[in-house]
């Protein structure tokens, strides 16, 4: 199965610069993307990033700077083609810094024409196809806008329901889930960079020492 992990190289992250500098947001953007390919990797799949602009990676890297969901249906068409492939494509988001092999694996071995492993508010997290006319439409509520999709052209459709998959990292509270779950280079960058839990009210939230 060929495995495409998108990555933006520019701006990446925006919805954490109150916590995180431009500059730190690219960091830490990379960081969960090494989480991830080397994840793919110990599954036995070789991924392959598909990048808006030129990036460092020692997996082959695939430049398309246009809007997500059309550099994605270019990979699907290329990789499906008319005939569709046994193996099929999976597309796994960069910023699932949660991922571990055993996750990706029951992704990419469950049968169905589309699996999907929604994300949390809607948003399709990652899926694996296998029929040659799926295509996606990342806007709005992208999991039930591919469901309507995969009904459409007569997919059959399986779910992987898997809180690591689940979770993406976009927002600030999202780095209370790294630094209680993972263990990898994204929740290392944080503890580097200061940040610790803090309960407080009964919540978990995230706190930065000024060191």
């Amino acid at each position: 199965m060929q495995v495409i992990v998108p990555f933006a190289t520019e701006s990446p992250k925006t919805r954490l610069e109150g916590v995180l500098s431009a500059t730190e947001r690219r960091e830490f953007a990379r960081a969960m993307l090494e989480d991830v390919l080397e994840a793919v990797r110990a599954t036995g799949h070789a991924p392959r990033v598909l990048a808006t602009g030129p990036v460092e990676a020692d997996v082959p890297i695939v430049i398309d700077d246009r809007p997500l969901s059309e550099a994605v249906n270019a990979q699907l068409d290329a990789h499906l083609g008319a005939d569709g492939t046994a193996s099929g494509v999976a597309v796994v988001m960069a910023d699932l810094a949660l991922a571990t092999p055993v996750e990706l694996a029951e992704l990419f071995a469950e049968s169905g024409d589309v699996v999907f492993v929604p994300g949390r508010g809607g948003g399709t997290n990652a899926f694996a196809a296998r029929h040659p006319d799926f295509y996606v439409d990342y806007h709005g509520t992208s999991y039930l806008d591919h469901r309507t999709i995969a009904r459409e052209i007569g997919a059959d459709v399986s779910v992987v329901d898997s809180f690591r998959l689940s979770t993406d990292v976009d927002e600030p509270t999202d780095l209370v889930e790294v630094l209680c779950h993972g263990d990898g280079r994204a929740r290392d960058f944080l503890v580097d960079a200061g940040f610790s839990l803090e309960t407080t009210g009964g919540r978990v939230t995230i706190s930065r020492s000024d060191e």
